[in-house]
């Protein structure tokens, strides 16, 4: 089996999808993302490499934590290391533990069709797909994050063509990603895919600051101030509206 480069385990996560999770952080990242607060993720050839094999073996360890919950893959981007996942989620359904993918989607390649059969693969064990959705202006997405938005995009069409149950998350950030048009913008594209299951609006905050200070790196946001959760709230409801407005256009609701 494949081994993957892990940056950290935890054992029990609770914002990483449904119910309490076993969380596996993969090591690298192509994206650069202005607030990450995992810089320490982002260098491939890095972290420890370890078996599917030890992975599960800790996740059966304490089994029934993990009865409403399951196993989550983030990083970095998990989605660098494919056949991995597909070896990680293969003993994962084997034992039926639930599986999700936490990831930005920056890998998605629908012209190579070597990378699409591994992801069919793959999307057969995957139970959810959280999928974090930066900036839906390419340009703004690109000056965000250092890469293009065009290819997440598309993976959003490919998770609805494979009906992989999706959550939708976008952190708001004052001046960089909170403006109203483009919130609604994203309601208005997210809207016709049956396949959301959940929109998580998230406040972003300043925590990551210090691990930049330990690693000596600039943190670009220093200056920008942690959003409330009040507003991010009030900022969801643009959003929902473009989901609402879009969908009675389409026919899709009354």
């Amino acid at each position: 089996m494949t081994k993957g480069r892990i940056h950290s385990l935890e054992s029990m996560g609770t914002v990483d999808g449904p119910g309490l999770r076993f969380v596996v952080f993969l090591q690298g990242c192509p994206m650069r993302c202005a607030y990450c607060h995992n810089p320490d993720t982002w260098t491939v050839n890095a972290g420890t490499l370890m078996e599917p094999a030890e992975i599960i073996e800790q996740v059966e360890h304490n089994r029934s934590f993990y009865s409403n919950g399951g196993i989550t893959v983030t990083g970095g981007e998990p989605l660098l290391q494919v056949d991995f996942l597909i070896d990680l989620f293969t003993l994962a359904k084997e034992r039926g533990i639930h599986t999700c993918i936490d990831t930005s989607g920056i890998t998605y390649r629908p012209g190579s069709t070597t990378y699409i059969q591994k992801l069919d693969k793959l999307m057969e064990l995957t139970d959810l797909v959280m999928l974090d959705i930066k900036h839906i202006d390419p340009e703004k997405h690109l000056e965000l994050t250092g890469q293009p938005n065009d290819g997440i995009l598309a993976f959003v069409q490919y998770l609805s063509d494979k009906d992989i149950p999706m959550l939708i998350r976008h952190v708001v950030v004052q001046g960089i990603t909170d403006d109203e048009k483009y919130l609604y913008r994203l309601g208005e594209f997210i809207a016709p895919f049956k396949n959301l299951k959940v929109l998580d609006i998230l406040p972003y905050h300043t925590m990551g600051t210090v691990k930049y200070e330990k690693l000596g790196m600039e943190y670009k946001l220093k200056d920008v101030p942690a959003m409330s959760k009040e507003t991010a709230v009030e900022l969801k409801k643009i959003v929902i509206k473009g989901i609402r407005d879009k969908r009675k256009e389409l026919g899709l609701i009354q």
